[in-house]
């Protein structure tokens, strides 16, 4: 019987542990489990989140193995290399595919009816992979996707438009990394058109402006890397928007890294598109209206994560 009450996130680095202290802050579950290849790593991060529950909504939290996700309802997979400073999240894949191998192993073991929550970097394709290896339905193996570069494009234009970034509706699709896409042609702030709101706010040259905005967000975490090491404060706000979503069925339209079968031309691959989200998973992929420069750059980036997981799987056997 799983417990919808009961999460487990696996991998305790800078990104897992922000994620559990995110989750004991939120007041979502009452129980969590952290693993990591690490355990006294698990085991420390458990008891300095527990101390901080005098002041925050009851949780059982402790450092657990596999057999303890047996009725978990949710399964955040945070576990993985990090990115190195100049390291693409694709050059990441190799290291990370031999670790996913032993840790879906081992879920699948104890657990199949949970939903799965891939964090790890390079996220469409190990979501994918992850799907495959799980034998999951597909709609409950979910990848944070493009949650995190469309949050980031939305402060960078309502920060540069002085208006709410909430208030800013616009996706960034695609691969989580370099062949990502924004969307600005059906984009808009409180049904505005971004691109009549950038002229009413007396920005010359929008077109142009829009662009380094999102050269600046693709890269953002290049820049984060370089500066303090690694990402993890932005990411598990991120997977928390994801979680709230599922835990209270709330049907938010998220760009989940999720399969995509006979959408924007794209089959069999993951990628971060707009798809409702709740209790089951992903319940429907939304096709987000493009102009042609838009589609050519979806399927350019469909086309990078297909040649990249094809290479490093040939080169694996």
């Amino acid at each position: 019987m799983i417990d919808e009450q009961k999460c487990a996130v696996i991998g305790c680095g800078f990104v897992g542990a922000s994620i559990a202290y995110s989750y004991a802050e939120s007041g979502l579950f009452s129980e969590m489990v952290l693993l990591d290849v690490n355990h006294k790593k698990a085991e420390g991060e458990a008891l300095d989140i527990g101390h901080g529950l005098p002041f925050l909504a009851p949780m059982k939290i402790y450092a657990g193995d596999y057999p303890d996700l047996a009725d978990a309802g949710l399964i955040v997979i945070a576990a993985g290399a990090n990115q190195k400073p100049g390291e693409t999240r694709l050059q990441l894949l190799s290291k990370n595919l031999q670790i996913f191998d032993s840790i879906v192993q081992n879920i699948v073991q104890y657990n199949k009816e949970a939903i799965l929550l891939v964090v790890t970097n390079p996220v469409d394709l190990l979501t994918y992979y992850t799907w495959k290896q799980s034998g999951y339905p597909a709609a409950r193996v979910i990848g944070s996707g493009t949650v995190l570069d469309t949050a980031r494009l939305k402060y960078m234009i309502g920060r540069r438009l002085s208006v709410d970034p909430r208030n800013v509706h616009s996706f960034i699709i695609g691969e989580h990394g370099d062949s990502e896409v924004p969307v600005f042609s059906s984009a808009n702030v409180s049904g505005i058109d971004l691109y009549d709101f950038c002229r009413l706010s007396g920005m010359e040259n929008y077109k142009e402006t829009l662009q380094q905005m999102f050269e600046e967000v693709r890269d953002s975490a290049y820049r984060i890397i370089e500066g303090k090491g690694a990402t993890y404060y932005a990411i598990a706000q991120a997977v928390m928007r994801i979680t709230r979503s599922i835990l209270r069925d709330e049907n938010s339209v998220l760009p989940v890294s999720t399969l995509v079968e006979n959408h924007y031309g794209v089959h069999d691959i993951c990628l971060g598109v707009p798809a409702i989200v709740g209790s089951s998973g992903v319940k429907k992929v939304l096709d987000l209206p493009l102009d042609e420069h838009e589609s050519e750059m979806v399927h350019r980036s469909a086309a990078t994560i297909r040649r990249t997981l094809d290479d490093t799987l040939a080169l694996t056997k």
